[in-house]
């Protein structure tokens, strides 16, 4: 059902396989292979094509339930489950997103110290060279004991 429902929804929206494959970020031999039943998207891209197509899961994958039908079928519980995976997925990229985010700025408020650090020093060791070149420190002065 879903190869056809697919092809049926996207002939409807004027689309051709390659606008569709565009839309979604995949290869127009994908779709191809979608509308031929030889392969089926995973749940995070259902989701999307169902957007693409202005419809829901469901009734991509399945003909229509009626309203008015009593325990739901099949298709409708597939594209729930589709639609809660896509949703955790999206929640776990973002989650992730945040953590490398965090972890980028944390490196480079340390580099950036570092390089401050770097910079304090050098300064301080050119002024100190600078006061020592100045001065005539004899050399039985340097090196006397206590």
């Amino acid at each position: 059902m879903f190869a056809e429902n697919l092809r049926a929804l996207r002939k409807a929206k004027g689309l051709s396989q390659e606008e569709l494959a565009a839309r979604l970020h995949v290869v127009r031999q994908t779709v191809s292979k979608w509308e031929k039943g030889r392969s089926v998207p995973d749940a995070d891209l259902l989701v999307r094509l169902a957007e693409e197509l202005d419809t829901t899961p469901a009734a991509l994958l399945g003909p229509e339930v009626p309203p008015e039908a009593e325990g739901g079928g099949t298709a409708e519980q597939l594209g729930r489950i589709a639609e809660q995976l896509a949703i955790k997925n999206r929640r776990a990229r973002r989650i992730w997103k945040i953590v490398a985010g965090v972890l980028i700025a944390f490196v480079a408020v340390n580099l950036l110290l570092v390089l401050l650090n770097a910079a304090a020093f050098s300064s301080f060791t050119t002024e100190a060279e600078v006061a020592v070149e100045g001065q005539a420190v004899p050399a039985e002065e340097t090196f006397q004991s206590p």
